[in-house]
């Protein structure tokens, strides 16, 4: 037994390793592309993310030099993130103005009837295929109108969505320090007028990792809130010593994170037969997609019967506050039954030995938990402005108005977060 789990962990540690060599750590960059003369007398936005970053965890563990920014800049009690309440569809709804529903990235992983497949965050082919994405995200608008674009990761960042990705970005992998990360925008901040990014995404997973695996209110959270906390202090001062000006911090998250009752999980529904729906999904969210509509109806009502811990809809009577039913199923990528679980309460319908104890995904009008962190400084914003909760969609309209990057798409997102946090428009604006 010792000698067959040496060789397992031997197996292991050559196998990370492996990964460690290999992984795609150089920066991609597009050839040929200049800032136009006018957009190299906009301003800059770091925009950055701290993935599962609750709205109080700055509060809660004291992260100082946040609080400190938040408070001489802009804070929100809370930033509201769109259902379902994951990091993809998030992180998209943020850079496309887009519900989930109306981008057509509704969930981590989905499925699409019309393509027969599959879209999971973890395929690296599908996440890199651009025509899963609906909308078009502000480095891709930015790009078209001769402003240069950065991405040290961001979801979406290393597609090329109608035809276009940011002029610097890197593939994501999570083998590249803080420090050179931090570097990279340095360096992107030095470069020429002429060559320099406007729009800077920044990603950062450490919180979402930690409250997974150990819950939200734990130590190891502590800790990677007070890492996140000092690189945004490390990054800021290092970006006054470029010299650049009118540089603007947005910090914000996807999503926030609640304990779970991981030691009672929903098991499999009897009523879910496999023959005639294709299931997706697990934990927060459960999607059934029928293989042949007639099986839709009687399923349903099998399941609302047997239903404990769960509600169950079609497709056509989702709550129209989620945004997530027929109406605003642009994409046709919403199953037809839905399966949601009451607080605390997770499905398990893969047989899983062990469930974390830090989820997300509910609803976040009825689990505040899911609430998100917003806070901004810089010269375009007021200073000493706590505002209330907003939905994470008009974070779009407020960097298109900082950067003046014109949209002519329907979107989701209003202008009713930039007009009351900006003191001016930015420079140039005509």
């Amino acid at each position: 037994m010792k000698k067959h789990s040496l060789a397992l962990l031997l197996l292991l540690t050559i196998s990370i390793n492996a990964f460690c060599q290999f992984a795609d750590i150089t920066q991609k960059v597009i050839a040929d592309r200049k800032n136009s003369a006018e957009q190299q007398k906009k301003p800059y936005v770091i925009l950055i993310s701290a993935d599962g970053f609750r709205y109080d965890f700055a509060k809660k563990y004291d992260a100082q030099n946040l609080l400190k920014l938040g408070s001489e800049g802009v804070s929100a009690s809370s930033m509201i993130p769109s259902y379902p309440s994951v990091t993809f569809p998030n992180h998209y709804a943020i850079i496309s103005g887009l519900y989930p529903s109306h981008s057509g990235l509704v969930n981590n992983t989905f499925y699409d009837p019309a393509r027969n497949d599959k879209y999971a965050m973890g395929n690296k082919t599908k996440v890199t295929d651009g025509t899963w994405y609906g909308g078009s995200p502000l480095w891709v608008l930015a790009e078209q109108q001769k402003m240069l674009s950065a991405s040290f990761y961001w979801v979406a960042s290393e597609s090329a969505i109608k035809g276009v990705r940011p002029t610097y970005y890197y593939n994501y992998n999570e083998q590249i320090n803080i420090h050179d990360r931090i570097q990279a925008v340095v360096d992107w901040l030095k470069l020429p007028p002429a060559e320099r990014p406007h729009l800077i995404t920044l990603y950062f997973p450490q919180v979402d990792h930690a409250a997974h695996l150990n819950g939200p209110e734990s130590p190891a959270v502590e800790k990677e809130v007070h890492f996140i906390d000092s690189a945004v202090n490390e990054l800021q001062k290092a970006v006054k010593t470029t010299g650049v000006k009118d540089v603007n911090f947005i910090f914000l998250s996807d999503h926030g994170m609640t304990r779970v009752d991981n030691q009672n999980p929903i098991g499999i529904p009897a009523a879910i037969d496999t023959a005639k729906f294709v299931v997706s999904g697990d934990g927060i969210l459960v999607e059934l997609y029928a293989k042949d509509k007639k099986y839709i109806q009687e399923t349903y009502d099998a399941l609302k019967k047997e239903a404990k811990d769960y509600d169950v809809y079609l497709k056509t009577n989702v709550p129209a506050h989620l945004h997530y039913g027929t109406t605003d199923d642009w994409h046709n990528r919403i199953g037809d039954i839905l399966l949601i679980p009451y607080a605390p309460k997770v499905f398990n319908l893969y047989n899983k030995k062990s469930i974390n104890p830090g989820w997300h995904g509910y609803d976040p009008s009825v689990v505040k938990d899911m609430h998100a962190t917003f806070y901004a400084w810089g010269p375009v914003f007021k200073k000493h402005l706590s505002i209330p909760a907003f939905e994470n969609v008009s974070v779009f309209n407020l960097v298109s108005r900082i950067l003046d990057i014109k949209h002519t798409e329907k979107i989701d997102g209003t202008n009713k977060l930039a007009d009351k946090i900006l003191i001016k428009k930015p420079a140039n604006k005509k």
